[in-house]
């Protein structure tokens, strides 16, 4: 546990719910340009210039607000201390944040796919893969908000 004064808690805070919608954004974003990457011919000028707004998407914005997000919520939940680590919705919540960083992966492997034009999954593959990180934010969302569970 540690102890944070609570404007250093409200900064934290804050600096954390900056990178989870940045995180968010590239999460939503990003499959949204593989629907677009799925219709390009490889080669082609819209497949290469995909290819690089994929890249830094992921690698400018996604990994450094996922690694910010998680390291900040760390601090966060390290000063919330132990007995709200167990709480159901707590509990729910961190699950919930390691399927999105699942996703988060899987979307850099999908993205690698791209580059190296060896894509074989389909627009609507992409299409539902786009919906998985919103259930995973509403989740997320109701938990902190709304704690049900809560003992």
């Amino acid at each position: 546990m540690i102890e944070l004064s609570g404007d250093a808690y409200l900064w934290i805070k804050a600096l954390h719910m900056i990178a989870v919608i940045s995180w968010m954004a590239g999460l939503l974003y990003l499959p949204r340009l593989f629907v677009y990457h799925t219709d390009a011919e490889k080669g082609s000028d819209k497949s290469e210039t995909l290819k690089v707004m994929e890249r830094r998407l992921l690698r400018a914005i996604m990994n450094p607000a996922m690694i910010a997000s998680w390291l900040l919520g760390v601090v966060l939940l390290l000063a919330l201390g132990e007995a709200v680590w167990f709480e159901t919705w707590m509990v729910v919540k961190i699950v919930s944040v390691v399927a999105m960083t699942g996703m988060h992966m899987a979307m850099a492997r999908w993205r690698r796919d791209f580059a190296e034009d060896r894509n074989t999954r389909s627009h609507k593959f992409y299409r539902v893969a786009n919906e998985i990180p919103t259930v995973l934010m509403i989740v997320i969302v109701i938990m902190v908000i709304v704690q049900p569970f809560s003992e």
